[in-house]
């Protein structure tokens, strides 16, 4: 069974609003600061979290395959973060289409200011995110298991694909999320990911361990362990 949140609260400040341009706060420059400072006001009023999450038996782990009721995970990055697992947590968060509508109304008269408000949105999705993740965890050591990593369909070694088998299992349109064609849900300020579960789960992993990038990323890390 899976459980819709909507009593969820995020507030977004200007160093989310830089953070989330992939600007460091204490680089910015005294214009793009300005700009941050000045939508997240309007950024905060058009944030509308929601999410859903819950929990499934793992039925058979085998090489990069993991089976549960309803269906298969496979890939390289599965093998890794869900090895061990007795249980699956499967999330979906948004923050909903006001934003990203203001975005593209903006985009051709204030570009500064909607990539801001772009970088305000994915700062909000990853807040949003992180307050299910921490729900998640709760509840799995509630029931004597010990979480481990945070994983993403589409993340290197989890193909992109397999996001229409997650999107049969959970209930998406309770919060107002579809996915594409090509897999990419809408509103685009949306996460999916996945939580293996188990008595001797490793909590220490993050995907960055098991990225071919981790050596030349610039963002290796960095608020990683917390997502």
């Amino acid at each position: 069974m899976f459980e819709v949140v909507n009593d969820i609260h995020v507030k977004i400040d200007t160093e989310h609003v830089l953070r989330g341009q992939g600007i460091d706060p204490a680089k910015a420059s005294a214009l793009l600061t300005r700009v941050a400072v000045s939508v997240t006001e309007e950024a905060n009023s058009l944030i509308e979290p929601a999410a859903l999450y819950g929990n499934l038996p793992v039925e058979d782990f085998q090489h990069e395959r993991i089976a549960f009721p309803g269906g298969t995970f496979s890939g390289p990055l599965v093998a890794r973060a869900f090895a061990g697992s007795s249980r699956l947590y499967l999330a979906l968060c948004t923050i909903g289409p006001g934003l990203e509508k203001r975005v593209a109304e903006l985009m051709a008269k204030d570009m500064m200011r909607a990539m801001a408000l772009d970088g305000a949105g994915t700062a909000a999705i990853g807040e949003v995110s992180q307050l299910i993740r921490d729900r998640i965890i709760a509840s799995a050591e509630k029931a004597g298991l010990t979480a481990g990593m945070r994983a993403n369909p589409g993340q290197e070694g989890w193909p992109i694909e397999q996001q229409r088998t997650f999107f049969n299992l959970v209930p998406a349109e309770r919060i107002g999320v579809s996915l594409t064609e090509s897999c990419l849900m809408l509103p685009r300020k949306s996460v999916s990911f996945a939580i293996g579960c188990g008595e001797n789960m490793c909590a220490d992993n993050v995907p960055c361990d098991f990225c071919s990038k981790r050596n030349r990323c610039q963002w290796r890390n960095r608020k990683e362990r917390n997502q």
